[in-house]
């Protein structure tokens, strides 16, 4: 039988992603310092995994509620009011707990996009979000942000059409770790409630965030925190925030994520879930209860002085832009180097170093993807080498 020509126009459209392509040539390396794969490696929390086996034991199996166990999202809603301001309880009766933040943005883009409708990313871009759009029928439009790769309204306007539905906003970033200042999260909010779209923030690496990126909340107690356009008053009707667990605890195989916005979007949004993912996994919601009285600020620190040793190895090689937070760093490929990211990921192979071709999360092939979340000797190691190729 010919299964080929059964095959949705759908799936057809979307590109199996360029990170796999990686996956695969790493499979025929022996020991590779790889520097490909944005996965924490501290280990998860010891409470929360004691929470998780836990609600196994207590035989916490079943399905839960579409949104989300309401402890966890009580929970939820009191951390969100102290962070950015949101009212707990409008968070409450707007929130959805979902299966990790991709599983948050494909149930967002299915209750927003129509065919032929548009949404704009900053490029570079997470290598999902254009796909995920055009798996809705709708179109992505890319808004060059290269060589700071801030989204900025001065940026944004133009791509504006009568077809945008959103913006996505993702900062710190991935591939870049840029952080949009609070001034800049201002103006893009404004600009989306003035021309009537909505303004989504995967805000996924939040508390990855270095010291010297964070300003101050304006909320109570003086606090630092890094940059949303979430705290600006009076915003929790024009965002669609996303947050998640994986980065910053180390669980991301838990799928494990929620977001929060506008009630009318939320609740088509919890139609999608009812006939999608369901519901969360349940014992990991029990688990992330615990999330929010653990300081992972130790491990943040740790992650910054990776990031100091990549610009102080890479930096004057490159000129590199220095990440405010995730754990990557977006490295430009000298002419003299290579032609291309992706000959210069070949060059890297044959030093036994792995990273990921910019071309896999933006329309330029110019840079090459550098995941930091490693030991600090293997790191060092890498950094020799490809500090070695850059200067060719």
């Amino acid at each position: 039988m010919d299964v080929t020509r059964l095959i949705s126009e759908r799936a057809l459209a979307i590109e199996a992603s360029g990170i796999r392509e990686v996956f695969r040539r790493r499979a025929d390396m022996k020991d590779p310092i790889d520097f490909s794969i944005g996965q924490p490696d501290f280990v998860v929390p010891e409470v929360m995994k004691r929470a998780a086996v836990r609600a196994i034991e207590e035989n916490k199996h079943g399905y839960t509620m579409t949104q989300g166990i309401a402890p966890l999202i009580k929970k939820i809603a009191g951390h969100l009011e102290r962070d950015i301001g949101w009212p707990a309880a409008r968070c409450e009766s707007s929130m959805i707990v979902t299966s990790g933040t991709s599983g948050a943005l494909h149930i967002a883009m299915l209750a927003l996009l129509n065919p032929g409708d548009e949404i704009i990313f900053g490029d570079p871009y997470f290598v999902a979000y254009p796909h995920m759009a055009r798996l809705c029928g709708a179109k992505p439009v890319f808004c060059d942000t290269y060589p700071d790769f801030r989204m900025s309204a001065e940026r944004v306007e133009r791509f504006i059409t009568p077809r945008t539905k959103a913006l996505l906003l993702n900062s710190p970033g991935n591939p870049s770790g840029a952080v949009t200042p609070a001034r800049g999260c201002a103006e893009l909010l404004e600009l989306c409630k003035r021309k009537g779209v909505l303004l989504i923030s995967d805000e996924i690496y939040d508390e990855f965030c270095y010291a010297d990126a964070l300003e101050p909340t304006g909320l109570p107690g003086g606090q630092m925190r890094c940059p949303s356009p979430c705290r600006v008053k009076g915003s929790e009707d024009s965002i669609l925030l996303i947050r998640g667990f994986g980065k910053t605890y180390g669980c991301t195989g838990w799928r494990m994520g929620y977001t929060v916005g506008p009630r009318a979007l939320i609740e088509q949004m919890l139609k999608v879930q009812q006939y999608s993912f369901v519901c969360a996994p349940t014992p990991m919601q029990w688990s992330c209860m615990e999330a929010f009285d653990i300081d992972m600020r130790p491990q943040v620190d740790a992650y910054a002085k990776k990031r100091d040793l990549v610009m102080k190895a890479l930096e004057p090689l490159t000129g590199l832009q220095r990440p405010g937070g995730a754990f990557y760093a977006f490295v430009p490929v000298p002419k003299r180097a290579a032609a291309s990211s992706r000959e210069f990921f070949e060059k890297a192979l044959t030093k036994n170093v792995l990273v990921v071709p910019g071309g896999v999360f933006s329309e330029r092939d110019t840079h090459f993807r550098l995941s930091f979340a490693t030991s600090d000797a293997m790191l060092e190691r890498g950094l020799v080498a490809l500090a070695g190729l850059l200067g060719e």
